[in-house]
């Protein structure tokens, strides 16, 4: 099947019908791991928000495509990270999830090594240096990190790591006009998928799903109703281009501000977004492979994507609202947080849906038809990171079409 001129140049869609990835893609562990060793290992990967961190010494650690990362802070109060290893025989360095390392030092728990919060080697316990040996040389293996708006981001890649802003900035600029790095945590939610990673991604790039797996968010945002994400899914959009209707403009339904049970905003809008990011009601950034975040008028959702094995995966999410606004006795968190939770426990079962069906498929793949635009710029995107693809004109699609969804 042909890849010159896959997009549709007048509306987003596909010209034609093109191949998934292989079905044994999402189950195999060989194939797992190969995306562990590139994907995962290679790019910027969200941790946690950088208010979860507070003080010098204080730590979290972190599984990241089979291995584990500490966070902390240093005696500067600067987030640095590093390889859970020590550097004599590669022990583990922390058994715990999280704490704070006393007097600013590192110290291994097998042979006490030890090293500051910069990670340098200042002390090897009682064993006694010998010819040929340099501290310096045998400082933590550090592991690239990076902050956008609160959010923190690692690369296994070190200082081999592609820039933050030329991987991701563009990606994560729909969210320019919300206040991220001053909002906290209000609500989390978790849940553990039977299903490979690559599903969920997949699911969140189209929205064929939608009339069946989600009957209230289509009553809140018509469009999806119709199987579309955006105005110009529609082959005949120009018909209707100055048509309002949110069922033709992609907006939430009539008098409604925001995801929430009724539509009604649950605390003030934030200052400073447009009438269009008004408007429209959900905008999206992305940060693939790991987190998207959702910008509404009254707060922001993140969903993190972490796999656990070849046919498991988590989803984290967190709702992050202005610290007034988490003191509002008006805000009923509940009830706010229970619509997206649905929507998600929704997309959930329906991606282990498709994962039970991918091992009893008689054909080595699938098919993607018009609508499935952007799970073809997704699958190009996994196919270029493991090296089988070129990938301009999927990247290129992807990035124009993510501002047209809000």
């Amino acid at each position: 099947m042909s890849r010159e001129g896959i997009f549709a140049t007048d509306f987003n869609g596909l010209t034609e019908a093109q191949p998934t990835l292989p079905f044994a893609w999402y189950y195999d562990r060989d194939q797992y791991q190969r995306e562990l060793d590139t994907i995962w290992s290679q790019n910027w990967v969200y941790l946690c928000r950088a208010d979860s961190v507070t003080a010098s010494g204080d730590y979290r650690v972190f599984a990241l495509a089979g291995h584990e990362v500490i966070l902390l802070r240093d005696d500067a109060g600067e987030l640095c990270a590093y390889f859970n290893s020590c550097r004599h025989r590669g022990s583990r360095l922390c058994e715990q999830g999280g704490g704070s390392f006393k007097r600013g030092r590192i110290i291994c728990p097998y042979h006490s090594w030890s090293y500051d919060l910069r990670g340098r080697l200042v002390a090897t316990g009682s064993a006694r240096t010998v010819a040929g040996f340099d501290p310096a040389d045998h400082g933590l293996s550090p592991v690239a990190i990076a902050s956008w708006g609160g959010f923190v981001f690692a690369n296994l890649a070190g200082a081999d790591a592609r820039p933050f802003a030329e991987t991701l900035g563009e990606e994560l600029s729909p969210l320019n006009n919300w206040p991220l790095a001053s909002l906290r945590v209000g609500h989390r939610f978790s849940k553990t998928l039977a299903c490979n990673w690559k599903l969920f991604w997949e699911n969140f790039n189209e929205c064929l799903h939608c009339p069946r797996v989600h009957p209230g968010l289509c009553q809140l945002v018509p469009i999806y109703g119709r199987g579309l994400m955006v105005r110009k899914d529609d082959p005949h959009w120009r018909d209707r281009a100055d048509d309002d209707n949110a069922r033709v403009s992609g907006r939430l339904r009539a008098g409604a501000e925001t995801w929430s049970p009724d539509g009604r905003a649950a605390v003030a809008a934030f200052t400073g977004l447009t009438e269009a990011e008004k408007g429209i009601g959900h905008t999206y950034a992305v940060a693939m492979p790991s987190l998207f975040v959702v910008g509404h008028v009254d707060y922001v959702r993140s969903v993190q994507i972490t796999p656990l094995d070849s046919e498991r995966m988590r989803l984290d999410a967190e709702w992050l609202f202005a610290p007034e606004a988490l003191d509002d006795p008006g805000l009923d968190l509940p009830a706010l947080t229970a619509f997206a939770e649905q929507v998600m426990l929704e997309d959930g079962q329906a991606c282990e849906l498709n994962q039970r069906g991918l091992r009893s498929a008689s054909a080595s793949h699938g098919i993607l038809m018009s609508e499935e635009y952007e799970v073809f710029a997704f699958q190009e995107w996994v196919r270029c990171e493991l090296g089988e693809a070129p990938l301009a004109e999927a990247r290129a699609s992807r990035a124009s079409r993510r501002k047209e969804r809000g």
